[in-house]
C-alpha cells in the first residue's frame, strides 16, 4: 500500500502538516520553566454540574498555585468540546461561563462570552479546529497507523451479535478489523467513488511505536500487554493496553473526543489533565494515541466520583442528575449559597489535610492553602449537604455585613425579583444581617440567601405575618393586657436593661414568674413565666416565637413599625 497516495486520496484539501501546527502553537515559556498548564473542557450540553466545579477547582488551584522557575504562574484555560453537535444546547456556553464565574473560577485564556477567544492557542472551540485534526489524521494515514473503514451500521450490528454470542469483547479488533485493514488502494478508491461513507480508525498495535521518551511502561502478562503510568492522584495505574481500532474521525469529518483532546492538549501544551474516574477505562486508548503521535503524555489526574449517603438505604451512592438537585450548579445559585462557602466546602473533600489547616489558620485566605493532588482521595468523595450548610454558617460569619447585603441583593434580582426593591436599602439590610454577629457567642444561623431572606423577612412589612400562636400559658385576655401595657410603657430610647425591666414589671403585675426557674419549680403558683410574656411581645413584633434579641430587632425596625404591629394585634 502506498500510504502517501492514500493520504492524498482521503485528504486532498489538507495542505498543512503537523509540523506547521507545531510551529503555530510553540511551547509555552511558563510550562518550560515548570508551571502547570490546565484546562477545563466541558461539552455544551446545557447542564453544568458539581463535578465540573469540582474539576475546575482542581485545575484552577494547580495552575494558579504553581510557579515557574522564572517566577511566572501557570495557565488555566477554557476549551469548549463541542464536536458532538447532537448534544449541543443553545446558550450552554454562556451557562458554563456564568455558572463558573459565579463561583469565582477565573480562566486565563480560552472561550469567552463575547465570542472572541482570548489567548494564543485557539480556536478554543473544537468545532472550529477541524483542519487541525484532519492534518494529524492524514499524518497517521501516511504512516500506516490509521485507515478508512467502510463498515455499515448493519455490519457493525452483525459483528456485535457474533461477539456477544461468543461471549467476546465487543468492538473492532483482531479478526474483526482485518477486512477493513486489508482493503487495497483500489478497493478504497472504488468505495469512495461509489459514495460509500467511511470513518477513520486507529490501527492499534498495543506497543509504543513513536515516542522514545515515553512516560509509559509496557509489560507482558500471560501474553497480554499491560501499560502503566503514574496518575497525579492515584499513583501508578496499570491496565491492559488498547487493542481496539477505535474511530478517530467520524464520517462527517469531525473527530471523536478520544482524538480531539489528544491533539488539543498537545498543541495547547496542557501539562495536567483533570477528569473523572469514569475516563480511566479510556486511558489505554489515549495513551496509545499520544504514543503513536509522538507526543509527551500529560499528567492525568483522575478524580474520585462524588458520592452521597442515600436517604432511603443509608448506603453510599453516586450523585444522580435525576435524584439529586444538588448535583446541578444551578441549585447553589438558586438557593443562594455564597461562592466562598461552596469553595471552602469543596476543599474539605478535595484535600484530606484542609480541615486541619483551616483549624490552624481560621482567618487565613483560602488561597493561602497549598493544594496538592497527592492529598486527594482516589475512593469516592462523599458529598454532604448538611456539612456544606455548617461550613456556610462559619464562612458567612466572616463576611462583612455590607458585602453580604450586596450578595443578597444580587441574588434577589435574579431569583426573587419581587423582593429585590426592598433589599435596595442596603444600610437597613446590613443592620439586619449584622444582628448578633459581634456578640461573645456570635450568631451562626445564616446559611444561604434563600434561607436568609425567609429568616429575616419579618423586617419587611410586605412579608410580615403572624406565623405562630401565643403560648398556651397565656390567655387571650392576658395577651391583650400584656401588649397594651407594653405599648403604654414603650420608650424606643430605652437601653436594653431599662427595656427588660419594664417587661419584668408587667410579668409580675399579671401573675407570671419573673424568673423562669421559679415557674419551673412551682408551676401551681404562677400563670407562666417572663419567657411566656416575652414570647407574646416577640410574636406581635416578629410574628415568630424564636428570633434574635427582641430589643435589638426593635432598634432596627424603628418605633413606628413596632407600635403599628403591636396595635394591629391588639385590634
Amino acid at each position: 500500500m502506498d500510504y502517501n497516495k492514500l493520504a492524498e486520496l482521503l485528504f486532498p484539501d489538507i495542505q498543512k502538516t503537523p509540523a506547521d501546527y507545531e510551529a503555530l502553537y510553540p511551547p509555552r515559556e511558563n510550562a518550560e520553566h515548570g508551571a502547570c498548564i490546565t484546562r477545563l473542557g466541558p461539552s455544551p450540553t446545557g447542564f453544568i454540574h458539581l463535578g465540573n466545579l469540582y474539576g475546575a477547582f482542581v485545575d484552577e488551584r494547580l495552575a494558579h498555585q504553581s510557579k515557574a522557575s522564572d517566577g511566572t504562574g501557570g495557565t488555566f484555560f477554557l476549551r469548549i468540546e463541542d464536536t458532538d453537535d447532537k448534544r449541543y444546547v443553545e446558550g450552554a456556553v454562556e451557562t458554563i461561563i456564568n455558572s463558573l464565574g459565579f463561583f469565582d473560577i477565573k480562566f486565563d485564556e480560552g472561550a469567552a462570552l463575547d465570542g472572541h477567544d482570548s489567548g494564543n492557542y485557539g480556536p478554543y472551540y473544537q468545532s472550529q479546529r477541524g483542519p487541525i485534526y484532519q492534518a494529524f489524521v492524514k499524518e497517521l494515514i501516511r504512516k500506516g497507523q490509521a485507515y478508512p473503514c467502510f463498515l455499515t451500521e448493519d455490519d457493525l450490528a452483525a459483528i456485535r451479535q457474533e461477539q456477544e454470542a461468543n461471549k467476546e469483547t465487543t468492538g473492532i479488533y483482531g479478526k474483526y478489523a482485518e477486512k477493513s485493514r486489508n482493503l487495497s488502494y483500489e478497493e478504497i478508491e472504488s468505495n469512495i467513488a461509489a459514495g460509500k461513507p467511511y470513518v477513520i480508525r486507529l490501527k492499534s498495535s498495543d506497543t509504543s511505536t513513536a515516542n522514545p521518551d515515553s512516560k509509559v511502561s509496557y509489560e507482558d502478562h500471560d501474553g497480554v500487554t499491560y501499560i502503566s503510568i503514574v496518575d497525579g492522584i492515584r499513583g501508578k495505574v496499570a491496565m491492559p493496553a488498547n487493542d481496539q481500532d477505535v474511530v478517530i474521525l467520524k464520517a462527517n469529518g469531525i473527530p471523536t473526543y478520544h482524538f480531539a483532546h489528544v491533539i488539543d492538549d498537545h498543541l495547547m501544551h496542557t501539562t495536567h489533565v483533570v477528569r473523572g474516574e469514569e475516563w480511566l477505562m479510556s486511558l489505554p486508548i489515549h495513551v496509545e494515541l499520544f504514543e503513536k503521535l509522538g507526543f509527551e503524555l500529560p499528567v492525568y489526574c483522575h478524580t474520585a466520583v462524588l458520592m452521597k449517603i442515600d436517604d432511603e438505604t443509608g448506603n453510599k451512592r453516586k450523585l444522580s442528575k435525576r435524584k439529586d438537585p444538588e448535583l446541578s450548579l444551578d441549585y447553589y445559585r438558586k438557593e443562594g449559597y455564597h461562592p466562598k462557602a461552596v469553595k471552602e466546602y469543596l476543599l474539605t473533600i478535595l484535600n484530606s489535610n484542609y480541615e486541619e489547616w483551616r483549624a490552624e489558620h481560621p482567618d487565613a485566605d483560602i488561597d493561602e492553602f497549598q493544594f496538592t493532588t497527592d492529598k486527594m482521595s482516589s475512593a469516592g468523595a462523599l458529598f454532604d449537604l448538611n456539612k456544606l450548610m455548617d461550613i456556610s454558617k462559619d464562612v458567612l460569619l466572616g463576611i462583612p455585613a455590607e458585602e453580604l447585603a450586596a450578595f443578597m441583593l444580587n441574588w434577589a434580582q435574579e431569583f426573587k425579583p419581587q423582593a429585590a426593591p426592598l433589599l435596595e436599602n442596603q444600610e437597613y439590610l446590613s443592620k439586619i444581617l449584622d444582628l448578633g454577629r459581634h456578640d461573645k457567642k456570635p450568631r451562626k444561623d445564616l446559611i444561604h440567601a434563600k434561607q436568609i431572606f425567609d429568616f429575616i423577612s419579618y423586617f419587611y412589612d410586605e412579608y410580615f405575618t403572624i406565623e405562630e400562636r401565643i403560648p398556651e400559658q397565656v390567655s387571650d385576655e392576658d395577651a391583650r393586657e400584656i401588649l397594651t401595657r407594653y405599648l403604654e410603657t414603650y420608650d424606643h430610647s430605652d437601653d436594653q436593661s431599662e427595656w427588660f425591666e419594664k417587661i419584668r414589671t408587667i410579668t409580675a403585675d399579671l401573675g407570671y414568674a419573673v424568673k423562669p426557674k421559679d415557674y419551673k419549680k412551682h408551676p401551681e403558683e404562677y400563670k407562666g413565666s417572663v419567657a411566656h410574656v416575652s414570647t407574646v411581645i416577640r410574636i406581635a413584633v416578629m410574628g415568630r416565637s424564636q428570633s434574635p434579641d427582641v430589643w435589638a430587632i426593635q432598634q432596627i425596625l424603628g418605633e413606628e413599625r413596632v407600635r403599628s404591629r403591636i396595635s394591629q394585634l391588639i385590634g
